[in-house]
């Protein structure tokens, strides 16, 4: 989140005609980052090779697809809805004001425009944007822990799966849990068990080397990791390093049997490149392997593997 706050913002200045795109440029480029388009078939070309994308500054009148049209398919488009767009445009009756903020727009600016007017309006907007940012982002993680929650998880674990399937990659699911935790909250309280469900919480993203692996609370005293490209002899070593760092903060545990200290088990599925297997089958395969590890003494991991 501190990135979000620090960050300066991006626009998409899209207009057929170079000198109101070089007016709105030397305007505003001071406080942002610009892009440019001339028309609203390179708009969206700019969109789909970019997520950073903070507000849209579009004309309505272009040849080809105008900007009424570019609105409707950015709206109509989940990865693009929520970009802010104001029409920049000398179309100044009140009936094309109307279409165009029914279709989605913020604002809607008409041309000859005011510098400081337009240079208002886009901080007004960007400033809520930047703001809804930031709670959508709160809403992904866990209070607690701070990682990422299981709703972000569920979306992650979407798009990895189709990226595993396009791109021709083994992907990994590791469910997590810290073995005897119900005795531990009894016995030790539960300000200690949220003191112990936070040290386990960083030292399991600790433990994760590569940016793309991702660590979310599932629920509980339950975490799940995902690994896409990577063998199955390194998906055990992942799993192993998990099991080994949680034990390795010697957070003392004398009502568990597993160990003296607070421990997990992980149970592992391993999907390789073309097994045939749902992402709903394969987190479950992975509950079932953690089950399996618990069975045999917790403090451990379990793998099962699909070819």
């Amino acid at each position: 989140m501190e990135a979000l706050k620090n960050k300066k913002p991006t626009l998409l200045i899209v207009d057929d005609m170079a000198i109101n795109i070089q007016m709105l440029s030397d305007l505003l480029k001071e406080d942002y980052n610009i892009k440019v388009a001339k028309s609203g078939t390179k708009a969206l070309e700019i969109l789909r090779e970019s997520d950073g994308i903070d507000l849209i500054l579009l004309d309505v009148v272009m040849p080809e697809m105008d900007g009424y049209e570019v609105c409707k398919i950015l709206k109509n488009d989940p990865a693009t809805q929520n970009i802010p767009v104001i029409f920049v445009t000398s179309n100044d009756t009140l009936e094309n004001e109307e279409y165009g903020l029914n279709l989605g727009a913020v604002d809607y600016i008409k041309k000859p425009f005011h510098p400081m007017i337009v240079k208002i309006r886009v901080r007004n907007h960007i400033n809520l944007k930047l703001k809804s940012d930031m709670l959508e982002e709160l809403s992904m993680y866990d209070g607690l822990t701070h990682i990422p929650n299981r709703r972000y998880f569920n979306e992650r674990y979407e798009s990895e799966y189709k990226e595993a399937l396009r791109e021709k990659k083994s992907l990994a699911v590791m469910m997590i849990d810290i073995d005897s935790f119900k005795h531990y909250n009894d016995n030790y309280g539960h300000g200690k068990g949220d003191d112990a469900l936070l040290r386990v919480a960083n030292v399991l993203k600790e433990s994760l080397k590569r940016p793309s692996d991702t660590v979310a609370r599932y629920g509980g005293e339950e975490f799940v990791v995902v690994v896409k490209d990577t063998t199955k002899e390194g998906a055990q070593t992942i799993a192993q390093t998990l099991v080994s760092a949680v034990e390795a903060l010697k957070l003392p545990h004398a009502y568990s049997q597993a160990s003296e200290y607070v421990t997990i088990s992980v149970g592992v599925a391993y999907k390789e490149v073309g097994a045939s297997l749902s992402k709903e089958a394969l987190l479950k395969a992975a509950d079932d392997a953690l089950y399996e590890a618990k069975e045999s003494g917790k403090n451990r991991y379990a793998f099962v593997e699909f070819l």
